[in-house]
């Protein structure tokens, strides 16, 4: 078996240490950073994702691969860099204002890494400006929210607004999920897409990054 596919296989079985041990072996060996994230830690997280859409896996066994492929992914950053390798992406993550909710929001922000992408992950209680200031510094494609009660649903209107008002709407696409949000009410407030699970999320960001 290629150690390529024995950082795949690690991965999804959540066994971070020999994860990040096959990824310094690999480096050594002369195999390119770009390559190793590729073919071994995205191959592996992606598996993951797809088992996890079809309900062979739960959210305990996503953590422990995400947690590996975070370890897998720090022996690779510098060297990613210093291959000038670039993001698939730039995503602006967060729960709106009000709402304190997180498991949603840090399961799509492993399975947008998991696709490659840069998730900056604003966290919790998220004013619009806050989302609006981040894509603009960031320079983000997407900006990605979360909600978990209806009380604070209102909010993703109001950022969709302050895009518009801030001259970025026609740039940034706009993402809604959570449990009280959907097809409709993504469409009545003016964003660009719903996703009903973490999975679609991280596949829809990275149609809308290409």
């Amino acid at each position: 078996m290629s150690i390529l596919n024995q950082v795949s296989e690690q991965l999804q079985m959540g066994k971070a240490k020999d994860v990040k041990a096959l990824v310094e072996q690999a480096v050594a060996e002369g195999i390119s950073a770009q390559t190793i994230l590729n073919d071994g830690l995205l191959h592996g997280m992606g598996i993951i994702g797809g088992k996890f859409k079809n309900n062979e896996v739960f959210v305990p066994e996503v953590l422990v691969a995400a947690r590996a492929m975070n370890m897998g992914a720090a022996v690779l950053k510098p060297l990613l860099a210093e291959e000038g390798v670039e993001s698939n992406g730039k995503v602006c993550l967060g729960t709106v204002k009000g709402d304190l909710h997180d498991i949603g929001k840090n399961l799509v922000k492993m399975m947008m890494e998991g696709k490659g992408l840069e998730v900056i992950d604003i966290g919790v209680d998220v004013p619009a400006e806050k989302f609006i200031q981040t894509a603009v510094d960031e320079g983000c494609q997407v900006i990605a929210i979360s909600a978990l009660l209806t009380t604070t649903m209102g909010e993703m209107q109001t950022i969709v607004e302050a895009a518009k008002t801030a001259g970025i709407r026609e740039n940034v696409k706009i993402m809604v999920g959570g449990a009280p949000i959907t097809q409709a009410f993504c469409e009545q407030i003016g964003a660009d897409a719903y996703t009903a699970d973490a999975t679609s999320a991280a596949e829809v960001a990275i149609g809308f990054c290409q």
